[in-house]
């Protein structure tokens, strides 16, 4: 039998804003499958923390990018609980290097993970979606998507492209009674790869927001919580920057 409570599906949901994200549902309610592709004792550490908390969890080892993995992995949360109402498409890569130096490789990559993964994810869940009284698309964004950014040209793209699909699916899940929206986080104080201050987006050092610090991944979490919630069911195709007042446009 389905689970009487909600379902979110997080992708790229092991550290930072993916964990927040999924711990910040589970704390309102949701079973969250909780997406890694490789960070699987990461991934572990999020599944554990919401059971610990008295929530369901599971663990979805799949490669976004990969559409039979997606469908598998699809599969799986549909065996366990029958349903998925809330899918966030947060799995991204965010290196950074100049245009010379960026090969075909990694260009894919970077639109593989971001775009094909969001696609994958979104086509692969619309049938479990449309069953949702009340079913919700959140996609990731990032500033960069709208204020531009050097040596990072793959990642720009495939961000900017990410609010393109969230408009489109605005207009073809609308029949469905399925939201679709955008959240584009700001400059964050999120775990790197390395410690250094290269480790950074080399963009920080141009802009300031507003507020006089930089956001954190559970403001993020709140955000696509609210999106997700009961409040936001007249709000579809919109772009909600949360970043502290580091861009203001629309």
């Amino acid at each position: 039998m389905p689970l009487a409570q909600p379902v979110a599906l997080v992708t790229g949901a092991g550290r930072n804003v993916g964990r927040a994200i999924a711990l910040t549902l589970a704390a309102s309610g949701h079973a969250v499958a909780v997406n890694v592709r490789s960070s699987v004792a990461e991934g572990r550490s999020v599944v554990d923390a919401i059971i610990r908390s008295g929530g369901t969890a599971m663990l979805c080892v799949a490669d976004v990018a990969d559409q039979t993995a997606v469908q598998a992995m699809i599969a799986a949360i549909a065996s366990a609980w029958g349903r998925i109402d809330v899918l966030v498409n947060n799995a991204a890569n965010r290196r950074e290097a100049p245009l010379a130096e960026i090969s075909a490789d990694d260009w894919h990559a970077t639109l593989r993970v971001v775009l094909d993964g969001a696609f994958f994810c979104t086509q692969g869940a619309l049938a479990l979606l449309k069953a949702s009284p009340r079913a919700a698309v959140v996609n990731i964004g990032g500033l960069t998507a709208h204020t531009g950014a050097a040596n990072r040209v793959h990642v720009v793209t495939a961000k900017a492209g990410l609010v393109g699909m969230t408009r489109a699916l605005a207009h073809d899940f609308a029949d469905s009674g399925i939201t679709v929206n955008c959240v584009a986080p700001g400059m964050l104080d999120t775990q790197r790869d390395s410690a250094s201050a290269s480790a950074q987006p080399a963009h920080h050092a141009k802009h300031r927001p507003l507020l006089g610090r930089r956001g954190s991944a559970q403001e993020v979490a709140d955000s696509v919580r609210f999106l997700a919630s009961d409040g936001a069911r007249f709000i579809t195709g919109q772009v909600l920057h949360v970043n502290g007042g580091t861009y203001l446009g629309g």
